[in-house]
C-alpha cells in the first residue's frame, strides 16, 4: 500500500496530470477488453477502479468531488444524445409501447424491492431502496448501443425507456423519500413535498430544456460552419447543466429536452448530432473512468444480506416489470424476453439519490443505503454492459462480425 500511496501522491499533485493518466488508463483497458470481446464501458470502469482511491490513488478521494463537474457535463451530453432519439415520427410508431413499458418496469421494480426488503429491514430503508431501484444508467446503455451499432425493435424501445425512466424515477423517489422520513422521524405528511415538488422539478426541467432547445434551433440559422454549430450545441449543454444545478432541476431531463427540440425542429439535426458524437468520446471515457474511481471496494464487506437482496430483487423487478409491460402492449417475443435484462445497468442517478438520502434520513439509515447503492453500482456497471451486449446479440440486433463501415463512431476513432 505504501507504493500505491507514493504513486498516488506524485500524480495527485496536478489535476490535469491525473486526468491525463485517467485518459491513458481508459485507452489501455479499452484495448484489453476489446481483445476479450467486452464492451468499452467495462474497460473504462475497471481502469477507474484501479487508478482510484481503492488502489493506485492517482485520482485520490479529494479529487473526486472537483471532478464531478466533468461527470455532470458528460451526463448532459449523454442526455442530449438520447433526446435526439425522440423524433416525433419515431415516437408515434413506438410511443405507446415506450410509455407502458417504462411505467411497468419502474413500478414493478419498486414494489418487488419494497416488499422483499420490508420482511427483514426497517421500513425507511426498504422504501428508500425501492425508489432508488427504479433508476437506470442511460450512459452505459447508450455506449453499448453505439459501440456495436445495435439496431432493431429492442434498441428502438430501450433508449427511450432509459430516458423516460428518470422522470418516473424522480416522482417515485420523491414520494418514497417523504414516506421514509415520516416513518423514521414521525413527521406529519406533507402533500407539497410528496407530490408538488417532484412534479415541479419535472415540468420545469422539461420547460427550461425546451426553451434552450428552441433558442439553439433558431440560432443555428445564423451559423453556416459546422464548427460554429457544434460550438452552439456545446454552449447549450453547458448552459442546461449549469441551470439544472442552480435551480435544483434534473440535468438529465433538461438536456434531453434540448436534444428532443432540436431533433424535431432543425432539419439538419441528425448531421449535427453525428458531429457532436465525434467530439464527445473523450468526455464519455473520462465519465466512466471517474465513475469507476468513485467505487470504493472497501464497502463490499459492509453491505451483507441487504446488498445481496437489493441486487437480486431489483434484477427480478426490472426483468418481470419490462416483460409485463411488453406483454400488455403486445410487443415481440424478443422484446419480452430480453428488454428487462438490458435495463439492469445503474450508476449516476442512483448514486445521486443515495446522496440525498444521507441528508434526509437518520445517519444509520443513510450510510447503510449509500453503501448498498455503491456496491450495487459496482456490480451493475461491470456486469450490466456485458448483459446488454449479450441480449442484443441474442436478439440479432448486434452483428457478431460487423463490417468496418458499420462500426460505431467510438470504434472508428480507435
Amino acid at each position: 500500500m505504501e507504493i500505491f500511496n507514493s504513486i498516488g501522491e506524485f500524480f495527485a499533485k496536478d489535476i490535469l496530470l491525473s486526468l491525463g493518466v485517467a485518459v491513458l488508463a481508459g485507452l489501455i483497458f479499452n484495448r484489453i477488453v476489446k481483445f476479450l470481446g467486452l464492451p468499452n464501458v467495462t474497460g473504462y470502469l475497471i481502469a477507474g477502479v484501479l487508478i482510484g482511491p481503492s488502489f493506485l490513488q492517482i485520482i485520490p478521494q479529494d479529487l473526486i468531488e472537483p471532478l464531478t463537474l466533468l461527470v455532470n457535463v458528460a451526463l448532459g451530453f449523454i442526455a442530449f444524445s438520447i433526446g435526439g432519439e425522440f423524433r416525433i415520427s419515431k415516437i408515434r410508431s413506438i410511443g405507446k409501447s415506450v410509455l407502458v413499458i417504462t411505467f411497468f418496469q419502474a413500478l414493478v421494480t419498486t414494489a418487488v424491492v419494497d416488499i422483499g426488503l420490508l420482511i427483514f429491514f426497517p421500513p425507511a430503508v426498504a422504501i428508500s431502496l425501492g425508489a432508488i431501484a427504479t433508476a437506470t444508467a442511460p450512459a452505459a446503455t447508450l455506449m453499448v448501443v453505439r459501440q456495436y451499432s445495435a439496431k432493431g425493435p429492442i434498441t428502438d424501445i430501450l433508449l427511450p425507456v432509459v430516458a423516460l425512466d428518470d422522470a418516473i424515477g424522480l416522482i417515485v423517489f420523491s414520494i418514497s423519500l417523504s414516506i421514509a422520513k415520516i416513518l423514521s422521524a414521525a413527521e406529519s405528511p406533507n402533500i407539497g413535498l410528496m407530490l408538488l415538488d417532484p412534479l415541479r422539478e419535472i415540468v420545469l426541467s422539461l420547460v427550461v430544456g425546451a426553451a434552450i432547445g428552441a433558442v439553439l434551433t433558431f440560432g443555428m440559422g445564423f451559423f453556416h460552419s459546422r464548427s460554429n454549430r457544434l460550438t452552439s450545441i456545446i454552449c447549450a449543454v453547458f448552459l442546461g447543466t449549469s441551470l439544472s444545478s442552480l435551480w435544483n432541476l434534473s440535468s438529465l431531463l433538461l438536456c434531453m429536452s434540448i436534444g428532443a427540440v432540436m431533433a424535431n425542429f432543425y432539419s439538419e439535426s441528425e448531421k449535427m448530432i453525428d458531429i457532436t458524437d465525434h467530439w464527445t468520446p473523450v468526455v464519455f471515457l473520462l465519465f466512466f473512468v471517474i465513475s469507476g474511481a468513485e467505487l470504493d471496494l472497501g464497502i463490499l464487506p459492509t453491505v451483507g444480506l441487504l446488498g445481496v437482496m437489493y441486487i437480486i430483487l431489483r434484477s427480478l423487478g426490472k426483468y418481470f416489470g419490462a416483460r409485463i409491460g411488453a406483454t400488455v402492449v403486445r410487443e415481440s417475443k424478443n422484446v419480452k424476453r430480453y428488454l428487462g435484462v438490458a435495463l439492469l445497468p445503474q450508476a449516476g442517478v442512483a448514486i445521486g439519490m443515495s446522496q440525498i438520502v444521507i441528508s434526509a434520513l437518520p445517519e444509520e439509515y443513510g450510510i447503510k443505503i449509500r453503501a448498498v447503492v455503491l456496491c450495487a453500482t459496482l456490480v451493475y456497471e461491470l456486469v450490466g454492459p456485458l448483459l446488454t451486449k449479450f441480449v442484443l446479440t441474442k436478439a440479432g440486433e448486434i452483428k457478431k462480425d460487423p463490417k468496418p463501415e458499420n462500426l460505431s463512431i467510438d470504434q472508428k476513432a480507435q
